[in-house]
């Protein structure tokens, strides 16, 4: 058997497989509570046939830990009747399932919520969250303590299997750290002071649910920062848990997530290694004989077969990947490994949810929505043609899904291979596993048996001779130069990817979007030799993105030797002799400035290339409108509005408006999943 498949027993609990989805929270909450979105998110992982999913990432225990990227809050009895259906509808389909509770001390945000100070064991602030917080005195440690236990309690009747304690970079992992404790009492000091609070709330949880119920923790197995805890302290602190017989379970992490690089080293986007953590795991494992979970950039089923087979951990979390294919078990059980939907990094679960937004898989765009989307398509009730034109993301989910419906499915591409600007997302070092959507969606439209024809540049003749149901035009959109003084005189990162532009020497590169294209493009001018300056009009570049992809990114241009230049627009550019000269301005004062560059190159997204669409549209008969309510609620999104159209019209994508991978999958998804 797969190592992977194998059950384990977690004391009297029976875990069916060794994967498991770790605490996480992907912000969609409401009113604190696990509602139906959140409900049926964890149930599809259990329908996926999960081992164990664990709800509830930093559920939050009392009003002085506000939330601050969505999390459930367990602090009164509220939360009990969702905990319960929630836990009744992962538990029927075979699934165990716990719950992650914890204080957040400083690392939350004191102007939220009900305005309280943030509480910490001293006075040293996190980057990360900004606050200043109150240092502890003995009551509010005697009180946050109840609020634990409290907590535990409403867990219990929610009917978990399990509940886990939050201590990594959280409350308890401040006191046990020496890089935010200072506190000169019996909580600070030697190792086993700044554990102290922790053996105290593990023993308020314990006596508040008594000796049955499964009680872990999730533990920082070494802080990989100067002056934090190295591994040898962490050690210590775990065998110190494990002779006190305080917990059933260490889920080891490893980094300090105290800005935003040590953010993204805890939960690693693409462009960091695989798995780096696994070691710190295994140590903890051999010197406790606790059972150890570990999660952290464990994204493929080799990595996680490895973790296992090898002895480094007893249950592996590959949390990201179900967000990407919450089915995963299921495929592997089937012997359908090569078919898993791979997570590779993109980063919009974990970013948007720090930006304030509920998380979304750059590429499964049902993940989140189970209520009105599906992870499995249904064959169609009857059979009919579908003619998909354009080969990047959208096209080639429209005809995944159109395909796995059934239905005879005609793709067009004007290129000579699949994949549009994933292609060219994949150019920089950083961004290049973005190239795995391509693949996998490749390979599926492949399997399906879509009929795919290469280098056909599409007219609507092409596709009125297929006689076709449904069209889909996803055909993209197309750069065009800025609308400035000498416009002419700039090429368009997309110039630049495709290779039809081989800038070299001082490139000036201005970013109108603040998002990935424009760090791959600049990655990919810095490995060519250039010498590159990034100009944005947006206080910091890569405005958009959130913290771990950002942070990862910018810290490869730095060390490229890129410069940033905030707070500044393009406003002319002119030719002089083989070079350019552009004229910057001020976006506050209105001041200009010159450069005098070899290539001038441009990031401002794309406009729609929709004349094939508005040449269809007529014969349509929904005119290609899309009735927008029935879309968003799952329903049948074609209405007849013209009683001698032929066939049914929708476009998609950038072939709508520039937006990114997600939005087009979105679209095909919605679109196609009822043809």
């Amino acid at each position: 058997m797969d190592p992977l498949l194998e059950p384990y027993q977690l004391r009297h609990l029976t875990i069916r497989n060794r994967i498991v989805s770790t605490a996480h929270a992907p912000n969609f909450v409401e009113g604190g509570h696990p509602r139906d979105r959140y409900r049926l998110y964890h149930e599809e992982k259990a329908k996926g046939g999960i081992g164990m999913t664990m709800i509830g990432g930093s559920t939050n225990i009392a009003p002085d830990s506000p939330s601050v990227f969505g999390q459930l809050y367990a602090g009164d009895d509220s939360i009990v009747p969702w905990f319960q259906k929630l836990t009744a509808g992962v538990k029927a389909h075979g699934a165990a399932v716990m719950c992650q509770i914890t204080h957040m001390g400083r690392r939350t945000a004191w102007d939220d919520g009900y305005w309280l100070p943030v509480l910490a064991p001293s006075g040293r602030r996190e980057r990360a969250h900004r606050s200043f917080p109150k240092v502890m005195e003995a009551e509010d440690i005697a009180r946050v303590t109840g609020d634990f236990a409290a907590a535990a309690i409403r867990c219990q009747a929610g009917g978990f299997d399990g509940i886990e304690i939050l201590s990594h970079s959280h409350l308890l992992g401040q006191f046990l750290s020496p890089l935010v404790n200072n506190r000169e009492d019996d909580y600070g000091g030697p190792l086993g002071n700044r554990l102290r609070l922790t053996l105290e709330v593990l023993g308020a949880v314990r006596a508040a649910i008594g000796p049955e119920m499964i009680l872990g923790i999730r533990l920082t197995g070494d802080e990989l920062t100067e002056g934090g805890l190295s591994a040898d302290d962490c050690v210590a602190a775990a065998r110190l848990l494990a002779e006190a017989g305080a917990v059933d379970f260490i889920n080891v992490l490893a980094g300090a997530p105290y800005d935003d690089l040590g953010l993204a080293g805890w939960v690693p986007p693409m462009g960091m290694p695989a798995a780096p953590h696994l070691a710190v795991a295994g140590r903890i494992r051999q010197a406790t004989g606790l059972p150890v979970i570990h999660a952290g950039g464990i994204a493929d089923i080799a990595t996680a077969r490895h973790a296992v087979a090898e002895g480094h951990v007893d249950l592996v979390g590959m949390t990201r990947a179900h967000m990407a294919d919450p089915h995963l078990v299921a495929r592997l059980a089937r012997g359908e490994e090569m078919r898993i939907r791979p997570c590779v990094g993109l980063g919009l679960c974990v970013d948007r949810v720090n930006q304030g937004k509920p998380a979304v898989c750059g590429h499964n765009a049902a993940t989140g929505r189970e209520a009105v989307l599906p992870h499995v398509i249904a064959l169609a009730e009857m059979r009919r043609k579908v003619v998909v034109v354009g080969g990047g993301p959208g096209g080639l989910e429209a005809a995944r899904v159109a395909g796995a419906r059934g239905h005879e499915v005609v793709l067009f591409e004007a290129a000579d291979r699949l994949g549009g600007q994933l292609l060219l997302a994949a150019k920089g070092r950083v961004r290049r596993q973005v190239r795995g959507i391509a693949d996998w969606l490749i390979a599926e439209v492949e399997r399906l048996g879509v009929d795919i024809r290469l280098n056909t540049y599409t007219e609507a003749g092409d596709v009125l001779a297929e006689a076709p149901d449904s069209v889909i035009v996803a055909t993209g959109g197309w750069p065009e130069p800025p609308a400035i003084p000498g416009g002419e005189f700039t090429v368009s990162a997309r110039d630049v990817l495709s290779g039809g532009v081989r800038p070299a020497g001082e490139v000036l590169l201005a970013d109108e979007a603040g998002d990935h294209p424009a760090a791959v493009t600049a990655d990919h001018l810095a490995e060519a030799g250039c010498r590159v300056e990034w100009i944005t009009p947006d206080r910091m570049p890569l405005h958009d993105l959130g913290p771990t992809t950002s942070a990862v990114a910018l810290r490869q241009l730095a060390g490229q030797g890129v410069r940033f230049t905030c707070l500044t627009e393009l406003a002319a550019v002119a030719a002089e002799g083989p070079r350019r000269r552009a004229t910057l301005r001020h976006v506050l004062t209105g001041e200009t400035e010159s450069r005098l560059v070899d290539h001038v190159v441009v990031e401002q997204g794309t406009v729609p290339n929709d004349a094939l669409y508005h040449d269809l549209k007529a014969g349509a008969s929904n005119l290609g409108q899309l009735d927008h309510a029935a879309l968003i609620a799952g329903g049948d999104p074609f209405r007849c509005i013209n009683s001698e159209g032929r066939y049914l019209l929708a476009r998609i994508g950038d072939a709508v408006a520039s937006r990114n991978i997600h939005a087009a999958v979105l679209d095909a998804l919605r679109v196609c999943k009822g043809l």
